[in-house]
């Protein structure tokens, strides 16, 4: 029963940080958006802001609430909020939830691919440096995690865009699809090569810190006294890392990879706007140039969410790798 009770407590205290992060996030992004310099009349009308007169705009501005007071605006879209309406995207013409919907199940792949791939290649680049801590092949590893650390994510897209789609033609140049040709027909083998580039490049980006993180694991796991008696037993080095250091270097490995999210997810941003992929990174893009302040909270609050279960699930998982966390967590 008192276990019950703790938990219910902590779930609770969690939902209720939640609440407060969402909130939080909320504000922050409608003041910064209210801040900005582009005038939100402009910005729906684009190229054809010329073309309007001075009565039109002013019609413009009352049709989507643009000249009422900050607060009024604020308060307005938290009413939508508790209603379950995400409110209007102007520069879609669709409800935002729509927007959301449509864009994220594109980038829900580029983002679990890379994701995946990133986790893997981390933990074994990781633990096959650590292992061997010194070596050529530790230095090699170390190496290549550091400099694709320091890496601009937007610069190591544009050198794999020259030189796999522009140079080599392996891969295509932009988009989910092959230009002019309808979603519905395309097939998923051209939509897999299509998303090829895009998650290779994102996924080389989310490599480095957990590869660095794992391998530091994993090094002072192989100076412990547990590696040495496996040692004195006759163990190889491989099957000390394998068999009894893989697990104690997935710890690390599992909390980056879901605390990452939030890091990945901006890093797709600048990944569809340099291929042109049509996800919610380039929606987000989209909504901060065109002062779509309803798609723009709601995808703020949407990767907030992402993020904040992304974080949820690490801790579950981190209590199950190592029973010792969540024996002491019951006994506080």
């Amino acid at each position: 029963m008192a276990l019950d009770v703790r938990l219910t407590v902590w779930l609770a205290s969690r939902l209720l940080r939640l609440l407060l992060v969402l909130l939080s996030v909320a504000a922050v992004s409608f003041g910064l958006m209210m801040l900005s310099p582009i005038d939100p009349v402009d910005a729906y009308l684009g190229p054809q802001m010329a073309q309007v007169s001075p009565e039109q705009r002013t019609l413009i501005a009352e049709r989507w609430g643009f000249n009422t007071p900050a607060s009024v605006q604020f308060h307005h879209w938290l009413q939508q909020l508790l209603s379950g309406e995400l409110g209007w995207s102007h520069i879609y013409n669709q409800p935002v939830s729509d927007v959301i919907n449509q864009r994220f199940q594109r980038s829900f792949f580029l983002l679990l691919s890379a994701w995946l791939l990133s986790l893997i290649l981390g933990v074994v680049l990781g633990i096959a440096a650590g292992s061997k801590e010194g070596s050529l092949l530790d230095r090699l590893i170390s190496g290549y995690a550091y400099i694709t650390a320091s890496m601009p994510t937007f610069w190591l897209a544009m050198l794999a865009l020259l030189l796999f789609s522009v140079t080599l033609g392996w891969t295509p140049t932009c988009c989910a699809g092959p230009t002019g040709v309808l979603s519905q027909e395309v097939t998923l083998l051209t939509q897999l090569h299509h998303l090829l580039l895009p998650t290779l490049t994102l996924a080389l980006l989310g490599v480095a810190t957990i590869t660095l993180h794992t391998r530091a694991k994993m090094a002072a796991f192989m100076r412990s006294d547990t590696a040495l008696h496996a040692f004195a037993q006759g163990a190889s080095r491989f099957d000390i890392a394998w068999r009894h250091g893989l697990r104690h270097a997935s710890l690390p490995a599992i909390t980056l990879a879901f605390a990452s999210l939030g890091e990945l997810f901006g890093g797709s941003i600048l990944i569809e706007q340099v291929f042109a992929y049509p996800g919610l990174g380039q929606a987000t893009v989209a909504a901060g140039l065109r002062s779509d302040v309803p798609l723009l909270l709601a995808i703020a609050l949407f990767t907030a969410l992402f993020v904040s279960v992304g974080n949820l699930i690490a801790d579950g998982l981190y209590q199950w790798a190592d029973p010792r966390i969540a024996r002491n967590r019951t006994n506080e």
